[in-house]
C-alpha cells in the first residue's frame, strides 16, 4: 500500500502538467480567431498616435504660470 501512494505521488506532477499542456493548446486554438484584427484598427492606431504626439507637444510646451 505505501509503494501505491508513493507512486501516486510521483506521477501526480507529469500527470498533471501533460492535462494542463493538453488543455492550454486546446484553448490557445479557439483564442485564435479573436486575435484577428478588426477593421477599424488602422484607424484606432492613427488616432491614438494623433493624441500622443499631441501629448508630447504639450509636454515640452513651456508653461506659464498663473500667478
Amino acid at each position: 500500500m505505501p509503494e501505491l501512494l508513493y507512486l501516486l505521488v510521483v506521477l501526480a506532477c507529469p500527470v498533471g502538467m501533460g492535462i494542463m499542456m493538453l488543455v492550454m493548446m486546446a484553448g490557445g486554438s479557439r483564442r485564435h480567431d479573436a486575435t484577428e484584427p478588426r477593421p477599424d484598427t488602422d484607424s484606432e492606431i492613427a488616432r491614438l498616435r494623433a493624441e500622443v504626439e499631441q501629448l508630447r507637444h504639450e509636454r515640452t510646451r513651456p508653461h506659464r504660470s498663473s500667478r
